[in-house]
């Protein structure tokens, strides 16, 4: 299942509105898919567009995680539904352009972290 519109709920962001992180760099929010099981079991994926990030010499990976550890604390974090079975786990992913999900571009600049949440916030995880 692919959440978007009013599924969100209360955490609703158009996906033409720019999402604030710590480097300033252009973020948009694409989808959340969340009936993709992960290695560490329920598993909801939250996937954003980022062109810079095509450019190492913008945005390289460290300035990208550092993106995506806030993209998991305050844009991920407060869309996880508070009733029902809890996600054992976020993933995070940034691509220098739209992707359809689970179809592979090479030429594509992609990332992705997985993070748990402990105490309502995110925990990075080795991936």
């Amino acid at each position: 299942m692919v959440l978007a519109g009013a599924a969100l709920a209360e955490g609703f962001t158009p996906k033409l509105v720019p999402i604030s992180v710590p480097s300033g760099q252009d973020i948009r929010w694409q989808e959340t898919v969340s009936d993709a099981q992960g290695s560490a079991g329920r598993t909801i994926r939250f996937r954003f567009v980022a062109p810079a990030i095509a450019d190492a010499t913008k945005v390289d990976a460290e300035v990208a995680l550092d993106d995506m550890l806030a993209l998991c604390d305050t844009f991920a974090v407060p869309r996880i539904p508070n009733v029902g079975p809890q996600p054992e786990q976020i993933v995070i992913s940034l691509a220098d352009r739209d992707i359809p999900f689970g179809e592979a571009n090479p030429d594509a600049v992609q990332y992705f972290e997985a993070y748990s949440i402990v105490d309502g916030h995110c925990q990075w995880e080795f991936f």
